[in-house]
């Protein structure tokens, strides 16, 4: 498979001209603001992961989640298999190596659409995925410039790049890099439920955007899950059939990753099948 390599430097040199561009027209609007009456904020959604459309929860998580960012100690999520899929450059398939981290346009927000000259859309119900960063080894602060790579399995199961019938797709995997206060979004679609796992999401943890072009450089590689009653729910929508049946014959504690536990690994969501979710999590790190 031929991949397109502009890479993650080109990306950062268009981002850097964006931010400059992005400032002078700040400038221009802040030298008028003080003839601008107030405004009060709100109408969308928070760092609490409520669904914009208002839809009602179905899913918050009743287990604990890793702390409250700079209350003092929390707990490092645990490393996981980042498994036979991460398309990070550590394994191939066909004989290639597969590696979207020096790709053109992995650094993206919503990774639902294949980039870098692939065109397939990865449909299901609407998904949006909040994380914040805290340093562990360092009373829980938020970790600002730091950046994860993500990528789940699409709504049949299939994972884009090494999947039969997806090879020539690169959706549903990108990077992002966390604001001042370790925050970072990805738009994307529920993941299925395919044989022998529960559903779930892959990431890996970064010190910043421009290591994030190398798995050498990850920090932390793990996954996390979501509360059952959001996977009953979310899997009554069209194209989710077999996640339904596959489900039936799962559990958290016949996992071969969440066996152990899923305190830390337990996102909370709000939302439902129809208008989507919201995911949040947080994720300690020794940074």
């Amino acid at each position: 498979m031929e991949l397109h390599d502009l890479g993650l430097a080109s990306d950062l040199d268009m981002m850097r001209r964006q931010a400059f561009e992005r400032r002078q027209v700040l400038r221009w609007l802040l030298a008028g603001a003080a003839t601008l009456p107030l405004m009060s904020c709100g109408g969308g959604s928070d760092a609490s992961g409520s669904a914009a459309s208002g839809g009602a929860s179905t899913g918050t998580a009743a287990t604990e989640t890793a702390a409250t960012p700079g209350t003092g100690a929390c707990t490092v999520i645990p490393e996981e298999t980042g498994g036979p899929y991460p398309a990070d450059g550590t394994n191939t398939n066909g004989g290639s190596i597969i590696n979207v981290l020096n790709q053109s346009g992995v650094v993206r927000g919503d990774i639902r659409a294949s980039f870098n000259g692939a065109t397939g859309v990865a449909a299901g119900v609407p998904l949006t995925i909040k994380l914040q960063l805290l340093n562990a080894s360092g009373g829980c602060a938020s970790l600002a410039g730091y950046a994860v790579y993500l990528w789940h399995c699409d709504r049949d199961g299939l994972y884009s790049l090494y999947s039969s019938g997806v090879t020539a797709q690169n959706y549903l995997r990108g990077v992002q890099e966390t604001d001042s206060a370790g925050n970072l979004v990805f738009t994307t679609i529920f993941p299925g439920c395919y044989a022998g796992r529960m559903p779930h999401v892959h990431f890996e943890v970064y010190p910043s955007l421009a290591k994030a072009a190398s798995a050498a450089n990850r920090l932390k590689t793990s996954q996390f899950t979501f509360p059952m009653a959001t996977l009953s729910e979310a899997y009554t929508a069209s194209g989710y059939t077999a996640s339904v049946r596959n489900l039936a014959q799962m559990s958290y504690a016949t996992d071969n990753v969440f066996a152990d536990g899923t305190s830390l690994q337990m996102a909370t969501v709000m939302g439902n099948a129809t208008d989507g979710y919201v995911a949040t999590l947080l994720i300690a790190v020794n940074g």
